[in-house]
C-alpha cells in the first residue's frame, strides 16, 4: 500500500476515533462523572472540526474513491453529537427521557436527507449541533421548565429550510468567523476543564459567540430575502 493511500486510512481513522470516545462518555455518564463525559464529548468536538480538513488535504475521496467517509462522519456524528449528549442530559436530570424522542427523530431525518448541506455551504435546517446545547443547558443548570421547549423547537427547525452557516466554509465572514470560532473554542475548552464549577463570567463570556452565530444566520437571511426581492 503506497503512502497516499495509508495516509487516506489514517484520516479516516482518526474520524472513526469519535465513536470509541463516545462510547467512554457514555460509562462515564453511568458512573456519574459528568466532567469526564463532556471532556470525552468535547473530544469528538475537535476531531470533527478538524477531520474535514485533514481529508481534504490527503485527498481521500481520489485516493480511497470506494470508501465514503462523509457516511462514516454522519455516523459517529449522529451518535457523539446525538445520542450521548441526550443521555447525559437525561441522567443529570435537565430532560425527561420522554423529550428525547424529538431530537433523536429530527436529527435522524436531518442526517438522511441528501441535501442537509447546501452547494454553498449552509446547512439547510438547524445542524444537530446537541453537544454544544446541552453544554450550555449543563452549563448553566437550565430547568426542565425552559430546556424543554428550547429542545422541541430546535427539534422541529430541523425541518424548516433555514440555511444556517458552516462555520469552517460559509464564505460570508469566513475571516471574522473562524477567528471568533477559535477563541471560543478556547474558552469552551477551558470552561469544560473547570467542570464542574468554571467562573460565571467566563460562561457568560463565551455565549458571544452563540450570538455572533444566530445574528449571522439572521443576516444571511434577510440579505438573500433582500436580493430576492431585487433591492
Amino acid at each position: 500500500m503506497d503512502r497516499r493511500k495509508l495516509l487516506a486510512w489514517a484520516v479516516h481513522l482518526y474520524t472513526a476515533l469519535s465513536a470509541p470516545l463516545g462510547v467512554w462518555a457514555v460509562f462515564a455518564i453511568y458512573d456519574g462523572d459528568f466532567r469526564r463525559a463532556w471532556m470525552l464529548i468535547t473530544a469528538t468536538l475537535f476531531i470533527d472540526s478538524t477531520d474535514g480538513t485533514l481529508a481534504r488535504l490527503a485527498h481521500v475521496g481520489k485516493v480511497l474513491p470506494g470508501f465514503d467517509g462523509r457516511r462514516l462522519d454522519d455516523i459517529v456524528d449522529y451518535f457523539c453529537w446525538v445520542i450521548v449528549p441526550l443521555i447525559l442530559l437525561v441522567e443529570a436530570g435537565l430532560l425527561p427521557a420522554w423529550v428525547v424522542v424529538a431530537p433523536l427523530l429530527a436529527s435522524g431525518y436531518g442526517f438522511a436527507q441528501a441535501e442537509a448541506k447546501t452547494e454553498d455551504d449552509f446547512f439547510l435546517g438547524f445542524p444537530s449541533y446537541w453537544s454544544l446545547v446541552g453544554f450550555y443547558l449543563y452549563l448553566f443548570a437550565v430547568p426542565q421548565q425552559y430546556g424543554v421547549p428550547l429542545i422541541l423547537l430546535l427539534s422541529v427547525l430541523v425541518f424548516v429550510p433555514i440555511r444556517f452557516p458552516y462555520p469552517t466554509k460559509t464564505r460570508a465572514l469566513r475571516p471574522v468567523t473562524m477567528a471568533l470560532s477559535t477563541a471560543w473554542g478556547l474558552i469552551f475548552i477551558a470552561l469544560v476543564a473547570l467542570l464542574p464549577s468554571p467562573p460565571r463570567w467566563l460562561a457568560w463570556l463565551s455565549l458571544f459567540y452563540p450570538a455572533y452565530y444566530l445574528a449571522l444566520t439572521a443576516g444571511l437571511w434577510w440579505r438573500r430575502r433582500g436580493a430576492g426581492r431585487g433591492v
